[in-house]
């Protein structure tokens, strides 16, 4: 499968590990180095990552990757290809499907608290949390508003109402970012002035992360591997 990395400091990180475990080969292309996103899936994969970025999902003129990004989004929307879109990748994901993000009032940094529907109980990913309060390390500006009808939203809280998104059966979208540890966060947490609006400071927010780490690997590392399953599904029907 393909991970779109879209900036330097937001790599796969856990989320590669937990998807190798289950045996899915990981091929990165480095976006913001200028490597070549396919506007449309080469047949040889089977499914696709795109991971966040400080970048907002519709600065496509100073980002210019992010149109062929969109597009290759488009492509496995309309084949239901399975597909996870992490905070940036969320986003555009929601803008691929003419969807909304816009600036959010108060940003979500550090440990954030959702419930995931109960309507999620079937869903192939989420449906072992189905109705349950869940947390995640989140760190985003922006926020989904508008999704169209065929969206089905699994998870969402007052800040951020759409926390995870799926299209179809395959096609995922979230807010949050799963896939970071401590030492990730704490990197980013060096250059941000936002936290002051939340009333606590890098060092809360960092610590937050470092104090809920073993709880995050154990709630979103069974469901990456559940999608990870998904996308050996779909090796399956190419063979």
């Amino acid at each position: 499968m393909l991970v779109i990395q879209n900036e330097i400091d937001d790599p796969v990180a856990l989320a590669g590990q937990w998807i190798s475990e289950v045996g899915v080969d990981i091929e990165v292309i480095h976006a913001y180095r200028g490597e070549t996103v396919p506007a449309a899936l080469p047949a040889q994969y089977s499914g696709v990552i795109t991971m966040g970025g400080y970048m907002g999902a519709n600065d496509d003129t100073e980002f210019s990757w992010l149109i062929a990004e969109r597009s290759l989004v488009k492509d496995l929307v309309a084949n239901d290809i399975p597909f996870f879109g992490i905070c940036l990748g969320g986003q555009l994901l929601a803008t691929a499907v003419d969807g909304k993000v816009v600036p959010t009032p108060v940003p979500e940094i550090g440990v954030v608290s959702f419930r995931v529907t109960a309507d999620a109980a079937q869903d192939a990913v989420f449906g072992k949390l189905a109705g349950k309060e869940v947390i995640a390390a989140a760190w985003h500006k922006d926020y989904i508003t508008d999704l169209p009808d065929e969206a089905v939203v699994l998870a969402g809280n007052d800040a951020c109402p759409v926390q995870a998104f799926r299209i179809g059966q395959n096609v995922y979208g979230v807010q949050f970012h799963p896939e970071i540890d401590s030492e990730i966060f704490s990197s980013w947490a060096a250059t941000d002035d936002e936290l002051a609006k939340l009333n606590h400071t890098i060092d809360q927010a960092c610590q937050q992360v470092a104090t809920a780490e073993a709880e995050l690997i154990k709630t979103w590392k069974p469901a990456f591997q559940a999608w990870a399953q998904l996308v050996k599904d779909q090796q399956a029907k190419a063979l």
